[in-house]
């Protein structure tokens, strides 16, 4: 059986933790950042883990990490 390609552009944006869980980064901080306030954007720089939901199909686009 082939190996499975890896999708290239999620293997960017997602990582694996230890304990299995996937980091992501927020959304919304590339521009328009006159209108929001500071307490947001700081808010914004820390990152988070992807729903339970969403992490199954993410899974499968990262095979290898």
């Amino acid at each position: 059986m082939p190996k499975q390609k890896t999708h290239r552009s999620s293997a960017k944006r997602f990582s694996l933790t230890k304990s299995g869980k996937i980091k992501r980064a927020k959304a919304f901080k590339k521009h328009i950042l006159t209108k929001k306030t500071a307490k947001r954007k700081r808010r914004l720089r820390k990152g988070t883990y992807v729903s339970p939901a969403e992490a199954k199909n993410i899974k499968k686009l990262i095979p290898y990490k």
